[in-house]
């Protein structure tokens, strides 16, 4: 993978286990894996470029916008491929040049356009079947966008 200049996550499922923490005072939460910031970090000094695609909005998000001013930022994004494809035109980047790393049926589109789909253990089964998709050990929410990281040369 080291023709890679593109980064594209969906966020509940990959960065997180899916699982959305209901307290008895109605507030929720999510839960990060530090290694999968620290992976951003990484794939930043790399050059390359990071985006996430959110069908939900989540305050998890804009924290790691915080973090990371320079990452793409879409939340509540239905048709996730719409945006993958306005972001590598407006970047000058082809799909060859692209990872899109997704976990359920609302990733399938993108995930069959670019050249580098990748999902996590924990994701759909319709997902895991994909031609061509690589699987990470890490399951979402616990180091999976690390070990991904980890893999760019």
């Amino acid at each position: 993978m080291k023709d890679v200049k593109l980064i594209v996550s969906d966020f509940d499922g990959i960065f997180t286990d899916g699982k959305l923490l209901v307290f008895s005072d109605g507030k929720t939460a999510k839960q990060i894996d530090y290694k999968d910031i620290m992976a951003i970090a990484n794939i930043l000094k790399k050059g390359i470029k990071f985006a996430i695609i959110s069908g939900e909005k989540s305050i998890a998000i804009d924290i790691l916008k915080e973090k990371f001013p320079s990452i793409d930022i879409f939340q509540n994004e239905r048709k996730k491929i719409n945006i993958l494809k306005e972001l590598l035109h407006k970047n000058s980047i082809t799909k060859e040049n692209t990872i899109y790393i997704g976990d359920d049926i609302n990733d399938i589109e993108c995930l069959q356009y670019v050249s580098h789909p990748l999902t996590v253990p924990n994701a759909h089964e319709s997902v895991k079947k994909l031609t061509n998709i690589q699987i990470t050990k890490a399951h979402g929410g616990n180091g999976a966008i690390r070990e991904i990281a980890d893999l760019l040369e």
